[in-house]
């Protein structure tokens, strides 16, 4: 039985991922400040004796004891984000820094949960690991991409300065339960848009491609990765299943049948045009890809919200 430390674990990606590891045995301790969290996310696991939760933010030092620890601490949406960007920079850099020296002084094995948005507008497409990107450092958007491109910069020095056992993980885009309904992203804003039949918001044409991976095969990624020995990354997890956003308000309107319509918006600022990720180093390396088709993952998030939020 190990004992792993999950910061942001009552988030999203963090509910999920502690939850496999304790179906797996082991012993979770979930910190989160529970600025993007949910306690809802969490509620089945607290009776459980080898989950502990903490309320506490990781710019602060941190005492845990722990055989491995992922690090998800962070607002992971635009609008999520943007309401305070220095936080969401102090959250990429002090957290980073913060996790890393627990990790060496336990000697702990440490994943750090990056993004596809460290790609920025990316000028090539698919995007792969040794793609260092194209993004705009002073933009709305930097407060998120510079962060996390930095907490790589300072996992692979600690690593090389004190080495750190490090993984780290580029995400593109995830979605299923226990995403929060008001989180700015696009599928739940879609999804709760059909359900209420109100017009689905596109921005700009429509025409921008994203990709999107299922909960539940992302975890087991990340799980593997952590597994992985001798293993650092980087290494980008997501599905290469390539779509237009018009396509995904389309296929949200005909698996609710909603009489929704889609209206077009003002595209935000750095929006990018594309967003695929290149998955054979996770292929290769960690013999892992998603299998939850679209339309699969779709139903089950559609589910989860007629059901917590009563559409």
């Amino acid at each position: 039985m190990k004992t792993i430390l999950v910061t942001g674990g009552a988030g999203f990606i963090g509910s999920h991922l502690c939850k496999k590891l304790l179906q797996s045995g082991n012993k979770v301790i979930c910190l989160d400040n529970m600025s993007t969290g949910s306690y809802d996310n969490i509620a089945s696991m607290l009776p459980n004796p080898n989950f502990k939760f903490y309320n506490a933010n990781i710019v602060d030092a941190l005492q845990f004891d722990a055989n491995e620890i992922y690090n998800l601490a962070c607002p992971a949406s635009p609008t999520q984000y943007q309401q305070d960007p220095i936080m969401t920079l102090r959250t990429c850099f002090l957290g980073a820094l913060n996790v890393l020296e627990l990790a060496k002084n336990l000697g702990a094995r440490v994943l750090q949960a990056s993004t596809s948005e460290i790609y920025g507008d990316p000028l090539i497409h698919p995007q792969f690991e040794d793609y260092n990107g194209n993004v705009d450092i002073t933009g709305p958007r930097a407060c998120y991409d510079e962060g996390k491109r930095i907490a790589e910069t300072l996992f692979f020095d600690y690593k090389r300065k004190y080495g750190v056992d490090i993984c780290v993980v580029r995400i593109f885009n995830t979605y299923g339960p226990n995403m929060l309904i008001n989180d700015g992203r696009v599928i739940p804003n879609f999804i709760a848009q059909a359900l209420q039949d109100k017009d689905i918001t596109v921005y700009g044409s429509g025409l921008q491609t994203r990709s999107f991976c299922y909960i539940d095969d992302l975890v087991s990624g990340l799980i593997t990765a952590m597994g992985k020995n001798n293993f650092s990354g980087p290494i980008n997890l997501g599905n290469p299943y390539e779509m237009t956003i018009l396509d995904l308000a389309n296929l949200i309107i005909k698996l609710i049948n909603s009489n929704s319509n889609i209206i077009h918006m003002k595209l935000p600022m750095n929006d990018p045009a594309h967003r695929k990720p290149d998955i054979e180093k996770a292929r290769a390396v960690l013999g892992w890809r998603p299998y939850t088709s679209i339309e699969e993952g779709i139903e089950k998030t559609i589910k989860y919200f007629k059901e917590k939020y009563k559409f």
